[in-house]
């Protein structure tokens, strides 16, 4: 396995990384003290279930229901949609910040710093194509998946599955995937190298550290809901983003320019290579020639070109553009123009790591080759406590080295709330996926306020299991979730990737197609992940006995082989099946995007019968105790007036009560289970807060975006 994450051993060192410094604790004390009093403060700013109707307005970061639902608000927009209030002319530029730094957050964590940096130190720039992919996809969320989910009113990707398609089974699989690979994958990852982070640079015990990481997240998380996460968010991102960029500097100045991290990174070797009769391998040791380039040979590359272009392309994806965590951002966007304005600007912020994370990791290779680029297992260990190599820590090493006081207890201490944040963001899409794709089937009669609750509560389980899962990631099983955590996805995701972008291109795709494909697919994927983790870790040092047939397919071309066979898959079983008709596709897929027909959804009884069961008024209506009202405080449910409408909004809500339609668009009877839709363009509220000015100007931009992502690809190629 050749990607950046590594095995270790249960005794992480803190000696030569602990800081102790005055200055750095009292700033990283404040700066968790202004994180969570960002929190509770969303918290007196939520409005309640009494105010519902009220939930969903535009000028607040929330997920919105159709522009003319006709039905009520889901119980997992209401649990997300904890709204704070904003002026009545919301700033463009504000909005654009908030969805551009939410959606590469968990990209700027502590996992990221150490495999992005480790690897750069490893072996070369070529890790840094996956952030450089990152902005093509991104221009394809903003542009043409966005659109279509919000037209479809969704809030959950398996929702826009079940819309497309009809039936439940996919709409439950895809969820349940999703919670797996949140909690094998997103939370081990952030736990793993977050709890290794803290007891190397903090001294902290690894479980009492994340104990207390998990409760602070959960008190903010909880309480204040999606916009918490918004706001802190946002916080984090912004200070990582300039304490990388502060780093970046004093690495560059330390090494002596970029002319010199040349020259003395293709010589950085360590001193030490034998211990005892054991001598290692130059490969292990002596930086690859090709350190400098992205594209690499396809036979002999650790990370070959066909796979940089079309392998991480895959992963890619599905991560930017089907993944509950990032799409829940986009869908949070007031406009379209916001959401393809956060798109521009996550996709600039994705270009700053290979300058400002993996560059400084190979700075650190070159100002520190015994440390860093340690090979043999007693001085791996003495160093870092890891025997097969403290790559891993690049980083951190540069962050205690090189930063002064005070902004180094800033980075360390974002840098740490990032994990935090990080893992609200998993909780909080975790528990849509589960309120709205999963309990709404278990009990289709229950209350909204019974829906909120319930997804609060199942942030308290997730925590609960992360905390129970910390223990089995330091024993028995942290050297295959670090050796292996990235072939996860590689392994789990292309038929997610395949399923998606069939749906919204291909309407010929059926049901029974997608369905078995996505089955088909997974269950290929699983035997090769399975097969690879059996035969254990590949090292430098060690031979490994994995045939060649399994482990000698590189991960990226496997993604694939499985992203073709889930393809044809798909589109093999639907020609051999009936076509969905178009009247329950409209504004569903690509080429109907902007009709103004009306959709008659496949599920659309069902979801009315579910939707009448569930917005019954409470049964209970006498006065509680304190200890519920306290409870009901808490989970934000106690009942709190409304934020005040912008002008232009109040004047639209006036029109509609004297039964005179607004501006474009028009109010019609429709028969039950269809949608009601704008008349001039069919694009839905949000489509019509696009003005001519700032479609030109989110145009404009992802096009030099583009272009500058292909010239950095020409430069480093």
């Amino acid at each position: 396995m050749d990607y950046p994450w590594y095995s270790s051993s249960n005794s992480w060192s803190a000696v030569e990384f602990v800081i102790n410094n005055p200055v750095d604790i009292v700033v990283m004390v404040f700066y968790f003290l202004l994180v969570l009093g960002i929190g509770l403060w969303e918290h007196r700013l939520i409005p309640a279930p009494a105010c519902a109707p009220r939930l969903l307005c535009l000028c607040r970061v929330t997920l919105h229901p159709p522009a003319k639902s006709k039905f009520a608000p889901s119980a997992a927009q209401l649990y997300l949609t904890k709204p704070a209030p904003c002026p009545p002319r919301a700033n463009t530029w504000a909005k654009f910040l908030r969805v551009g730094c939410l959606a590469p957050k968990p990209v700027y964590g502590a996992a990221s710093f150490m495999s992005l940096g480790g690897t750069g130190a490893a072996s070369g720039i070529a890790i840094g194509a996956f952030e450089w992919n990152a902005p093509f996809l991104l221009c394809v969320l903003g542009w043409i998946f966005s659109p279509i989910y919000i037209k479809a009113g969704v809030v959950t990707m398996p929702e826009y599955l079940r819309k497309r398609f009809g039936g439940y089974r996919i709409q439950l699989l895809l969820a349940i995937l999703y919670l797996l690979l949140y909690i094998f994958y997103n939370i081990s990852v952030e736990i793993c190298t977050g709890a290794m982070f803290v007891r190397l640079v903090l001294g902290l015990d690894v479980y009492l550290a994340t104990i207390v990481l998990l409760t602070v997240t959960g008190i903010y998380i909880i309480t204040g809901g999606f916009v918490a996460v918004v706001y802190t968010a946002t916080l984090h991102a912004g200070i990582i983003v300039l304490g990388s960029v502060l780093l970046m500097g004093f690495a560059f100045k330390e090494v002596g320019g970029y002319q010199e991290l040349l020259h003395k990174y293709l010589s950085a070797k360590p001193s030490i290579i034998h211990e005892g009769n054991w001598t290692a391998k130059p490969e292990c040791y002596i930086p690859r020639q090709d350190a400098f380039h992205i594209f690499r040979d396809p036979i002999t590359g650790d990370l070959p070109w066909p796979g940089i272009i079309f392998g991480i392309s895959i992963v890619s994806l599905y991560y930017w553009c089907t993944d509950q965590i990032f799409v829940q951002r986009c869908l949070a966007g007031r406009s379209m123009t916001h959401v393809k304005g956060g798109c521009v600007l996550c996709g600039y912020l994705k270009l700053l790591p290979m300058f400002s994370i993996v560059m400084p990791g190979m700075i650190s290779r070159a100002l520190y080759p015994d440390k860093v680029a340690c090979v043999t297992p007693s001085e791996c260990e003495k160093h870092c406590g890891i025997r097969t190599s403290c790559t891993p820590f690049a980083y951190p090493v540069l962050i205690v080295g090189l930063l002064p006081k005070g902004a180094r207890g800033l980075m360390l201490s974002a840098l740490w709330a990032s994990v935090m944040s990080t893992l609200t963001s998993v909780f909080n899409s975790a528990s849509t996926l589960f309120t709205v794709d999963i309990y709404t089937q278990i009990r289709p009669m229950a209350t909204e306020k019974e829906l909120m609750v319930t997804g609060r509560f199942f942030v308290i389980i997730l925590l609960v299991v992360t905390i129970i899962w910390v223990p089995v990631i330091q024993t028995a099983y942290h050297e295959q979730l670090f050796e292996y955590m990235q072939s996860v996805k590689s392994y789990l995701v292309p038929p997610i990737a395949a399923i998606f972008l069939l749906a919204i291109f291909c309407k010929r795709v059926t049901e029974q197609g997608a369905f078995w494909g996505l089955t088909g697919g997974l269950l290929i994927g699983i035997v090769r992940m399975v097969s690879e983790f059996a035969y254990g870790p590949r090292t430098c040092s060690e031979n490994n006995k994995c045939p060649p047939i399994i482990c000698g397919v590189h991960y990226l071309y496997f993604a694939v082989f499985l992203f073709a066979v889930s393809l044809f898959t798909i589109l093999g079983i639907s020609l051999f099946t009936d076509p969905i008709p178009d009247k329950h596709l409209h504004r569903l897929c690509w080429s109907l995007r902007n009709s103004q027909e009306e959709r008659v959804d496949l599920d659309a009884e069902v979801q009315k019968t579910r939707t009448a069961l569930r917005t019954k008024p409470d049964v209970l209506k006498e006065t509680q105790g304190c200890l519920w009202n306290a409870l009901d405080m808490f989970c934000g449910l106690d009942p709190k007036p409304c934020s005040k409408l912008a002008p232009e909004e109040a004047a639209t809500e006036k029109m509609k009560e004297r039964g005179a339609p607004s501006e474009g668009t028009e109010h019609r009877d429709t028969p039950a289970g269809t949608e009601h839709h704008d008349t001039p363009k069919g694009t839905g509220h949000r489509d019509k807060l696009e003005s001519p000015f700032w479609r030109k100007v989110t145009n404009v931009s992802g096009f030099v975006l583009l272009l500058i992502t292909v010239l950095c690809h020409i430069f480093y190629h």
